[in-house]
């Protein structure tokens, strides 16, 4: 393999391994959203559980003094019953039967039902966040394979040539740029320039990916971070990250806005002006600015 082919497949390689990244961020989005989601559902279920234990035992202590003073309600003996299910099918019998308790096992009934529905939603959160984490781990495998062999391929160039390739463009063709001066820079509002003021201070810092700083990003975490810095919420990824704001055109590009690039938005980065955008481009090359000509332009968003 000539060094061009090696650099081709290299470029190729680092480019894959970004659309899976985008891919594991946007699982662990939705692995986390469940969890929390998981968290809330058992700590309702406590709660349920607990007022229908509290309920019980306010049946209990009814049907002791029904017992001492001539006999238990059937409705009450139902109620009381340890299998929840066989409650919940005969409960309605006893509800019909116009026994004098009739109020207070429809109520204990209602609070067994929801009790549940609770616990069945929380099962079900459990195998939504089983599934995403099988997902994790599937594409944290792909990742680390196509930056494997994309490492394997560099060590297998002249230290010369090695370096002049992690030096050089950003996927396969630009080349790094000297940023547009700061004081120079008219973002459209106070939040925009927040925001490109994070990412010049974020400058130097390493690709890793799925990190969102502030030690190190990668792309969509870059982005995502420092809107966040100018209290914006954004998503985590790419291709939600283009759905976060306004469309505009290339034209029409102001400091701040969001440039991506290829056709599945692979790649993000942050226009400063210029032609210029700061963006964190793959492993091995630190956050830095770029021409935003130095990747195939997909779309632009204004976030706010």
């Amino acid at each position: 393999m000539t060094p061009a082919q090696t650099k081709a497949k290299v470029e190729k390689l680092y480019h894959e391994a970004e659309q899976v990244t985008e891919k594991y961020n946007g699982a662990k989005e939705k692995a986390g959203k469940a969890e929390e989601a998981l968290g809330e559902l058992r700590d309702e279920a406590a709660r349920k559980t607990a007022a229908l234990n509290s309920a019980r035992n306010r049946l209990g202590s009814l049907a002791t003094r029904q017992y001492r003073s001539g006999g238990v309600d059937p409705s009450l003996q139902l109620a009381l019953s340890s299998d929840p299910d066989s409650y919940l099918n005969k409960a309605a019998l006893a509800e019909r039967a116009g026994s004098r308790q009739a109020t207070a096992v429809a109520g204990l009934a209602g609070q067994m039902r929801a009790v549940e529905r609770v616990r069945g939603a929380a099962s079900a959160k459990v195998r939504e966040l089983t599934a995403a984490e099988e997902r994790l781990r599937g594409h944290k495998k792909t990742i680390e394979g196509k930056l494997a062999e994309a490492r394997r391929l560099l060590n297998s160039l002249p230290a010369d040539q090695r370096d002049a390739l992690l030096r050089g463009g950003d996927h396969g063709g630009g080349t790094v740029s000297r940023a547009v001066p700061r004081g120079s820079i008219k973002a459209p509002n106070a939040r925009a320039a927040r925001a490109v003021a994070f990412a010049y201070g974020a400058l130097g810092k390493p690709y890793v990916w799925g990190a969102t700083g502030p030690n190190a990003f990668d792309c969509s975490g870059l982005t995502q971070a420092a809107w966040r810095s100018a209290g914006v919420a954004l998503p985590r990824t790419t291709y939600t990250q283009v759905n976060a704001g306004t469309r505009v055109p290339r034209s029409g590009l102001a400091p701040g806005d969001l440039v991506f690039f290829y056709g599945g938005l692979s790649h993000v980065g942050m226009y400063i002006g210029g032609g210029q955008m700061i963006h964190a481009p793959r492993p091995g090359a630190p956050v830095r600015v770029a021409p935003v000509d130095s990747m195939p332009f997909a779309a632009a968003v204004r976030p706010a």
